[in-house]
């Protein structure tokens, strides 16, 4: 009698002897009458819907440790994936091991939709799933990783060289709220490596030809412009409300100003430098850790003009500030996101022409004007003499 009334609503009992799969319309049958629908897809990928009466278990967790979301080894339980491929080699696994009423739905979510089966609401529009749905499939960013970074903001001091590919990639990535600081206007010597500017912009302001460029990109970026030289009076305020502050200046004055004042406010600077065929990039964070030092740690005090000489002066390789700028947004990523092992105490230097990289232990200096023991100078003035170029941007 129970088999002919299970036949008559529509489904088959999952009892021992059940099949490995049921259809969509079976499951959902099954599902009505109380039986548990373990959604194993990533968390990015049910951001776009999942089946109605489905609960997410991660699959690696679910094969791990069946116990945990299978308290009872005859209790019945449906799997669900996007095909039906994952679940199906999943359940047969779980039936192996003694979990005799596990089954997969034929087709996974992809029939179960095709059927018109009912479904949950997206979390997110339809536009932010598949822009950043290469994001969304990696367990280290994911759906919340993905909303950190839209609600993350950057301040990026230079819209040249190292900001151009900074903010190019910050912005496709998804960072939601960009701060673009620099005074200059686009010259028709920028655009050997300032991809950020065409030719129709020379003689327009940097930050306005960027956010033009960044808007087309992702018309959901919000962008603030800030057409004005970083100096001692204004660092603070520009720089305070904000996740993380990018360097992509071209002097050492604006780097010692940017490190005092993320010393003072206690954020990260993401640092990035080139000269000719060389750069360097590196993440000063004392307030995170102390024993990494800032960058006055690094250069006390400038080197003489004639040692290091700017970018007018003896040229740098167009592509090489796109290669340090990379791996300065790479650095920010890291940061907002949480993941990875970020350059907190390492200076990472490579050489374009051997294509060599290299890793150099920071410290902080016990005597050091702003992050030092005494920390008795932690005002907005510069070391004298700080107005030298590095050949950045």
């Amino acid at each position: 009698m129970k088999n002919a009334a299970a036949s008559r609503s529509g489904h088959r009992d999952a009892g021992p002897d059940a099949p490995l799969e049921l259809s969509p319309p079976e499951a959902w049958a099954r599902v009505r009458a109380g039986v548990p629908l373990l959604d194993v897809r990533s968390e990015g990928e049910r951001a776009a819907g999942t089946a109605e009466g489905a609960r997410a278990v991660a699959l690696d967790e679910l094969l791990a440790d069946p116990a945990a979301a299978l308290p009872a080894p005859m209790q019945e339980v449906g799997l669900l994936c996007a095909s039906g491929q994952r679940t199906a080699r999943a359940a047969a696994r779980l039936r192996e091991l003694g979990h005799a009423r596990v089954w997969s739905v034929a087709g996974g979510l992809a029939r179960w939709r095709a059927e018109a089966l009912p479904v949950t609401a997206p979390n997110e529009t339809p536009d932010f799933l598949e822009r950043f749905g290469r994001h969304l499939l990696l367990p280290e960013v994911g759906l919340e990783g993905q909303r950190r970074l839209r609600d993350a903001r950057v301040a990026l001091v230079g819209a040249g060289g190292l900001g151009s590919p900074v903010a190019l990639y910050l912005a496709a990535a998804g960072v939601g709220h960009l701060s673009l600081i620099d005074d200059d206007r686009v010259d028709r010597s920028n655009l050997q490596r300032q991809v950020l500017h065409g030719e129709a912009d020379i003689g327009r302001p940097k930050v306005a030809s960027a956010a033009d460029r960044l808007a087309a990109l992702w018309p959901g970026i919000a962008l603030r412009q800030d057409a004005v030289r970083l100096g001692p009076g204004n660092a603070d305020a520009l720089l305070a409300d904000h996740d993380v502050v990018v360097d992509g200046a071209d002097n050492f004055l604006t780097r010692y100003l940017l490190s005092d004042a993320c010393v003072r406010l206690g954020l990260p600077l993401v640092h990035g430098a080139v000269d000719r065929f060389r750069g360097q990039v590196a993440l000063f964070w004392p307030a995170r850790r102390p024993e990494a030092g800032c960058y006055r740690c690094l250069f006390p005090a400038p080197p003489p003009a004639e040692l290091v000489p700017n970018c007018a002066q003896a040229g740098v390789l167009g592509v090489l500030p796109g290669l340090v700028g990379m791996l300065q947004a790479t650095e920010t990523l890291k940061l907002l996101l949480g993941i990875g092992e970020p350059l907190l105490g390492t200076l990472l230097c490579v050489d374009a022409l051997t294509m060599r990289f290299d890793r150099l232990a920071l410290h902080r200096h016990s005597d050091c004007a702003v992050c030092g023991d005494g920390r008795h100078a932690l005002s907005n003035a510069p070391l004298p003499g700080a107005g030298c170029g590095t050949g950045a941007p």
